[in-house]
C-alpha cells in the first residue's frame, strides 16, 4: 500500500510540474527562417502573392499527393485564398491573402481546423541584397493556447515548422533562381 501511494504521489507531482512547465510558456509563438535568394524582389514576389505559383514550391503540397484542395477569390493578393485536406502531417485548413505590397511583403490567414485548430499570420518579406539578390523571410506567429503549450514540452515546433520553412524556402529558390 505504501508503494501505491508513493507512485501515486509522485505521477501527482510529475503531472502538476508538467502543467506548471505548460503554463509558463508564452502566450504567442512565432516560427521564421530566411534564405538569400539571387533574383530580384520584383521576381520572387509573383511566387508568392499568387496561390497557384506559392503552391509550386510550398513543401506542405509536397506531403501529399492526394490532397483536395481548392481555390477561391482572387487570382492573386488580396482576397486569393485556398482550402485543403490532407493527410495527417498536412491537416485541413484554409489560407488567404490579406496584404501584400509588391515586392516587399506578402501576409496572409492560415486557420487550421484539423489536426488541431489554430488561427495564425503568415508573412513573407522580401529585402533587397545589393543589385542581385533578395533575402526572403517566412514567418509564422499566433496565439498559443494551453494545449499548445503543453506539447510544446515535448515537441520543439520551431525546429519541425523551421524545418519546413527552410525546405519551402529552398525551393522558392530553385524557382527563382532558374534563368
Amino acid at each position: 500500500m505504501k508503494t501505491l501511494t508513493l507512485v501515486a504521489v509522485v505521477a501527482v507531482a510529475a503531472v502538476s510540474a508538467l502543467l506548471m512547465i505548460a503554463a509558463s510558456k508564452p502566450d504567442t509563438f512565432a516560427v521564421q527562417r530566411s534564405a538569400t535568394i539571387a533574383a530580384s524582389a520584383e521576381k520572387i514576389h509573383p511566387l508568392i502573392n499568387d496561390l497557384r505559383s506559392f503552391n509550386t514550391w510550398n513543401p506542405y503540397e509536397r506531403k501529399d499527393p492526394n490532397m483536395r484542395r481548392s481555390y477561391r477569390g482572387n487570382a492573386r493578393g488580396p482576397g486569393a485564398g485556398y482550402d485543403f485536406a490532407g493527410n495527417k502531417e498536412v491537416g485541413t485548413g484554409s489560407i488567404e491573402i490579406t496584404d501584400s505590397r509588391m515586392p516587399h511583403r506578402v501576409e496572409m490567414k492560415l486557420d487550421m481546423y484539423e489536426p488541431f485548430e489554430a488561427h495564425n499570420i503568415v508573412e513573407f518579406t522580401l529585402v533587397p541584397r545589393g543589385e542581385t539578390a533578395t533575402e526572403v523571410t517566412w514567418a509564422l506567429r499566433g496565439p498559443a493556447n494551453f494545449i499548445s503549450k503543453l506539447m510544446g514540452v515535448f515537441f520543439d515546433m520551431d525546429q519541425m515548422i523551421g524545418r519546413d520553412f527552410e525546405a519551402g524556402l529552398a525551393n522558392l529558390k530553385a524557382l527563382a533562381e532558374r534563368p
